[in-house]
């Protein structure tokens, strides 16, 4: 039966660490929103893997699985939902991977991003094949990751399928005078509540580059359907934000009426609703 309410954390982690610094934190963090009562750890984008390309590209791809199954065993141990992100070489080149792990300690869905963003991304890694459409204890959720999060479609249309919970990892880094801005402007990322009524969890990055050229933005928060937030983390320091959603206030309405109006538009929007569970199984690739 589906829960009524169901309480999430968001982990806010340190963008340019090495695996085995970013391994133990995730670790910690999840004990400790396990010890708070959540039913979810949502990690920021490329979290075990980190996001500095120049140590991502010297892991084995042993290495880096070798730390998600660690993850896995974790999340079992504590009886936890865990969205945990890497950056994990394929035949051609990376995908900038979600991975969504059950308290039975398995992979169950993967979702790989789609918007690249930032000049070594784009070079070394290659675009997701679909749109995120997956259930945590029988609550339909969705996922962006950072960039994603700027393309509303990318969660829309699983909104008018129904999907209540955003879950948006994110690595929010810059130069530091355009992260000082996002900071100023509230645009590092935009709240989903106002177009489609659905919960938004981000879990954003902190922390200077080791060249001390970058920076993030951290500031990450869970926001209720309305857009307003029930709860913010600061913006330069490694924490835990929590909180309980009433599911209830997810009625994905705004998108739904988007869906049914204007009414030329509605079969159009229905049969991409189709392709997109159609697609919503395929492994990343």
């Amino acid at each position: 039966m589906k829960s009524k309410t169901i309480q999430v954390s968001c982990a806010q982690m340190h963008w340019g660490k090495k695996l085995e610094y970013n391994l133990a934190k995730t670790v910690e963090f999840i004990k400790e929103a396990a010890k708070t009562g959540s039913r979810v750890i949502c990690f920021p984008e490329a979290n075990l893997t980190g996001f500095y390309f120049p140590y991502v590209l010297k892991y084995s791809i042993e290495s880096v699985i070798s730390a998600l199954d660690e993850v896995c065993s974790v999340a079992k141990t504590y009886d936890i939902w865990a969205i945990v992100g890497t950056i994990q070489k394929t035949r051609n080149k990376f995908l900038n991977l979600a991975h969504i792990i059950s308290p039975d300690g398995k992979i169950v869905y993967e979702y790989a991003k789609i918007h690249l963003a930032g000049n070594e991304e784009k070079k070394y890694c290659c675009g997701g094949n679909k749109l995120a459409l997956f259930e945590i204890d029988g609550i339909c959720c969705t996922m962006a990751i950072c960039r994603d999060g700027r393309h509303p479609e990318v969660y829309r249309i699983p909104a008018m399928a129904g999907a209540q919970i955003l879950f948006h990892p994110s690595c929010s880094f810059d130069k530091i005078e355009t992260v000082v801005w996002k900071r100023t402007s509230g645009r590092a990322q935009l709240p989903a509540g106002p177009t489609t009524r659905i919960f938004h969890c981000v879990a954003n990055t902190v922390g200077q580059s080791p060249d001390g050229l970058y920076t993030s933005s951290g500031a990450s928060f869970i926001r209720d359907p309305s857009g307003l937030p029930l709860i913010e983390a600061s913006p330069y320091q490694e924490e835990l934000i929590t909180a309980v959603l009433n599911l209830k206030k997810a009625d994905c309405s705004f998108a739904i009426d988007s869906l049914n109006e204007p009414s030329f538009l509605k079969p159009y929007w229905e049969q991409m609703i189709l392709e997109m569970k159609k697609r919503a199984n395929l492994k990343p690739e």
